[in-house]
């Protein structure tokens, strides 16, 4: 198990924590922003954290690793490797709803782990939760790499994070530092909203 100290370590090593201004993909507005995606660079730090994660469902009977692209495409596939099963990602068609594709299927009684890199309001997670089980298959759990929530989201299912930040977000309209107007918002996410 990793000690929270080298878990802290690995996110900076990687550049995933930012301080600043930024417009969150839920539209909200926060002075602190963790960029998951850099875990992906290398794989030193993906295979340390994703193992960990496989190691809080070890207990679990996990059968398949499934997660939304892009954020959880390399994640389903790194964790997936440290439970010994497959893996595969959904995807959003073109009225933007979330789906299997390329012949991905996921079997009726099939165990599922949910992955996605960082959980903020919880969104995709649940669309893909509605997805695994209206294919049939039993969510097993959800397995983040960070939890911004702070532990306040609850899917239904047990929901494991390797690293817990609380962190403060407004609404545009509360925002302190567009108030102050003199720290630029930045968008840092990929997901057009």
């Amino acid at each position: 198990m990793l000690t929270q100290e080298r878990i802290t370590e690995i996110l900076k090593e990687a550049g995933v924590l930012l301080e600043g201004h930024f417009l969150l993909t839920s539209g909200r507005h926060s002075n602190r922003y963790l960029q998951c995606a850099k875990i992906f660079r290398n794989t030193k730090y993906s295979e340390e954290l994703c193992c960990e994660l496989a190691q809080l469902f070890k207990e679990d009977d996990v059968q398949l690793v499934i997660g939304p692209a892009m954020g959880a495409v390399q994640m389903s596939y790194e964790v997936s490797r440290h439970v010994g099963c497959e893996n595969f990602f959904t995807e959003r068609d073109e009225n933007g709803k979330m789906c299997l594709r390329r012949g991905f299927e996921i079997q009726p009684g099939q165990r599922v782990l949910v992955v996605e890199d960082v959980v903020t309001t919880g969104g995709s997670v649940k669309e893909v939760i509605e997805l695994v089980k209206a294919a049939g298959g039993v969510v097993a759990g959800v397995g983040s790499i960070v939890d911004r929530t702070g532990g306040k989201i609850d899917f239904g299912v047990p929901f494991k994070a390797v690293y817990s930040a609380d962190v403060t977000s407004w609404t545009a309209e509360e925002c302190p530092l567009c108030k102050e107007g003199n720290i630029e918002l930045v968008k840092p996410g990929s997901r057009k909203k």
